[in-house]
């Protein structure tokens, strides 16, 4: 095994792959090849800087640290949506193909079968599989979502680099098999509905409220109510009434 190299991960995984059938799996599979290729010739990464390994419904990239970490993101949240949107809009809306994606870092080792080892890419891909990056993609109209690691986010997102708006993004705990850890997501929070609370009035409704009467001057034969004059029991004359 190769000694641990840092690298800058990055990750492209296939919303609802195994749902597809094998034709359409093989030209999304092309499709994200054609995506991830323009993502990075947009972002300056030459062939031989970056190694990819291919899981099927997901792209893998490590890049070599030199390529600019602030180009990658923002070519993420420009022409890398760009690319998707130019290829769904041609596609049935039941065959168009949406996107996680995960820019992280960290050390990674190649063993001798040419696989990749590193606790840092297996935190990539926890935060590539996590509840809540599924649940942004669903419940939003956009064809991709971007997660971002918490080194990343410090490092880069924070210090608003040209083309990004770290106000754009919010941070996020991701539940891991190693426990909980902070990443950043782009886009705004995904929130669940609230639950009614039983008994309630439903929050787009007012409760009636009991009814009151307010009265004024000399009243005759009152039956209810609040009454400011003087009570008479008495019919009035015609000339009585003005």
């Amino acid at each position: 095994m190769t000694d641990p190299v840092y690298r800058t991960i990055l990750l492209f995984d296939i919303e609802q792959f195994g749902s597809r059938d094998d034709v359409e799996q093989a030209y999304l599979r092309r499709i994200l090849y054609d995506v991830v290729d323009a993502t990075l010739v947009t972002a300056g990464v030459e062939e031989t800087a970056a190694l990819r390994a291919d899981r099927g419904d997901s792209v893998m990239e490590l890049i070599d640290t030199q390529v600019s970490v602030p180009a990658l993101v923002k070519t993420l949240l420009t022409e890398t949506p760009s690319q998707l949107h130019s290829k769904n809009r041609l596609l049935a809306a039941h065959a168009r193909m949406r996107l996680r994606i995960v820019l992280s870092s960290g050390y990674v080792a190649v063993d001798e079968l040419n696989g990749w080892v590193g606790s840092d890419l297996n935190h990539a891909v926890r935060l590539l599989n996590a509840d809540v990056l599924r649940t942004a993609l669903k419940r939003r109209a956009d064809d991709c979502v971007l997660c971002v690691s918490n080194g990343v986010y410090e490092g880069v997102v924070r210090h608003g680099p040209l083309g990004v708006r770290p106000d754009d993004f919010h941070r996020v705990t991701v539940d891991t098999k190693e426990g909980p850890t902070v990443a950043w997501l782009h886009g705004a929070p995904v929130r669940d509905a609230a639950r009614p609370v039983l008994g309630a009035a439903p929050p787009d409704t007012v409760a009636d409220a009991p009814a009151h009467t307010s009265i004024a001057g000399d009243q005759y034969g009152v039956t209810g109510g609040t009454v400011n004059g003087d009570l008479r029991f008495d019919r009035p004359g015609r000339g009585d009434r003005g």
